[in-house]
């Protein structure tokens, strides 16, 4: 009998082993790959918690061991949880990159722009919460509310639904939301959320005694992406280059101090100067305030991992706090 979706997903999942770092497929410094091939095969295992897992190529002898490494990232997507599951067919590019092994930076190979056979985005939540949960009115039905709060930490929090909706079950004013029920476009917030304009479906719980959110997005169905609730506009077109002045990697943020022999376009200029009066009136006396650009660990290309003294290239945006770098590349000493 031919397994549903989700039954080959649970599958998988019940299959995986414990949790370990992915193999890495180094490769030599003379290895190129034609980064405009498109290549196919299936997956052979997927976490769908780590985000990981890797494809069995269909080109033998093109790719080292015939396998590669594949991460949510490189998933093209719209479900709010991308993930991919065993035996599933797709359809991917290959691109090197700079990967830490030990103390040294090495060059592997993985899997990129991950779609299904012909290119279609690889769009399979739907299908597996039509077949496991019990929706209030249907899977399509979306209410309006305020998410009271979203602890990150935590993992849940609660939303108010907007008067004016009738259901045919008691549903309450107040319901909890998960947080693999937000669509974050596939990257969590760190901070907690609080006081949002929100639309969502609801389902039952497994047992069917309480009430949840199901797939919370912005009004309009965009997702709750930091970029989008800090109203950022990523500036497309240009590298600058500079170094890390700081970096917390704890709490996965710090500032890039900006080349002056590449000069920052003149919004960005105003916004850091904005920035360093402001920091200027709260320094100390020893201290001595800099032009700098904020900088997110989420910023940073996949893989990357910075350090203060690193020069980098990078990417630009504005947002409600000012300016900040994207698209972070650490350069090789």
């Amino acid at each position: 009998a031919k397994l549903s979706v989700a039954s080959l997903v649970e599958a998988t999942m019940a299959d995986e082993e414990k949790p370990k770092k992915p193999p890495m497929v180094v490769v030599p410094d003379d290895f190129e790959v034609d980064k405009d091939a498109k290549f196919t095969g299936s997956v052979t295992d997927y976490s769908k918690w780590r985000g990981f897992g890797h494809i069995a190529v269909d080109q033998k002898g093109v790719i080292p061991g015939d396998t590669l490494f594949v991460h949510w990232k490189n998933i093209q997507t719209e479900d709010r949880f991308p993930r991919l599951y065993q035996g599933l067919q797709v359809e991917f590019g290959v691109m090197i990159s700079r990967e830490w092994k030990g103390w040294k930076k090495v060059r592997s190979i993985k899997a990129k722009t991950v779609t299904l056979p012909g290119g279609s985005q690889v769009n399979i939540q739907d299908a597996m919460d039509a077949e496991k949960k019990q929706f209030v009115v249907s899977q399509t039905a979306r209410f309006t509310g305020n998410l009271k709060f979203f602890d990150s930490i935590r993992g849940f929090g609660y939303v108010t639904i907007d008067d004016g909706f009738q259901f045919p079950e008691a549903v309450p004013k107040e319901i909890k939301v998960e947080g693999t029920e937000i669509n974050f476009g596939g990257r969590p917030p760190r901070n907690r959320l609080e006081s949002l304009a929100v639309e969502f479906g609801i389902v039952k719980n497994k047992k069917g005694d309480a009430y949840l959110a199901y797939n919370m997005t912005l009004p309009g169905g965009v997702p709750l992406k930091q970029e989008r609730l800090e109203n950022r506009q990523e500036m497309t077109g240009q590298k600058f280059s500079g170094s890390i002045a700081w970096y917390n990697w704890r709490q996965g943020w710090g500032h890039i101090l900006p080349d002056p022999s590449s000069p920052l376009p003149p919004v960005v200029a105003q916004k850091l100067e904005e920035n360093l009066i402001a920091a200027q009136a709260k320094a100390k006396a020893e201290k001595v305030p800099e032009k700098l650009l904020y900088f997110r660990k989420s910023d940073c290309e996949w893989g990357e991992k910075p350090e203060v003294g690193k020069q980098v290239t990078f990417g630009l945006y504005l947002d409600d706090k000012g300016a900040g770098a994207c698209g972070v590349t650490v350069l090789e000493a």
